[in-house]
């Protein structure tokens, strides 16, 4: 079986009781994600995540602490019936926004960001990394682990 590790780098950005998300399309059902994505090889992860929300939402952020980390090891199928061994590794930041102008990413994994308020998040169709971001937001575990 073959193996794929991402390590990618995310940020929570909250204000005024909302959160920033962004929608990524994941074939053709758009659901919505924490801004952020995948590490570049040599990138610093704190370089990845500044650069990925400002790609997908337009915003310039500044990092104020690491929350987290969320570890995700699944299975998926592959053309030809091959099976694909995935571990996806995120690092969570809180960031603040400083600059810059709410906009929609052109021609990349995501379509749009927008403002959300956090209790009208659970209603979001949206990935499981979103309630892991904010309960690690929330909770601030020791772990740095979601739910640890």
């Amino acid at each position: 079986m073959r193996k794929k590790l991402r390590v990618a780098a995310y940020a929570i950005c909250v204000r005024d009781g909302q959160v920033l998300l962004a929608r990524w399309l994941d074939d053709g059902k758009p659901k919505w994600t924490l801004p952020g994505g995948g590490m570049e090889h040599g990138e610093d992860p704190g370089d990845t995540v500044l650069r990925e929300v400002e790609e997908e939402t337009g915003y310039h952020v500044e990092v104020t602490g690491l929350l987290g980390v969320r570890s995700v090891r699944f299975p998926s199928r592959r053309r030809f019936g091959r099976t694909l061994d995935q571990h996806h590794v995120g690092l969570v930041y809180e960031a603040r926004v400083t600059g810059g102008e709410l906009r929609f990413e052109v021609g990349g994994s995501t379509d749009m960001a927008q403002w959300h308020d956090l209790d009208a998040v659970p209603a979001l169709t949206r990935v499981p990394l979103v309630d892991d971001g904010l309960r690690l937001w929330r909770e601030r575990p020791a772990t740095g682990q979601p739910g640890g």
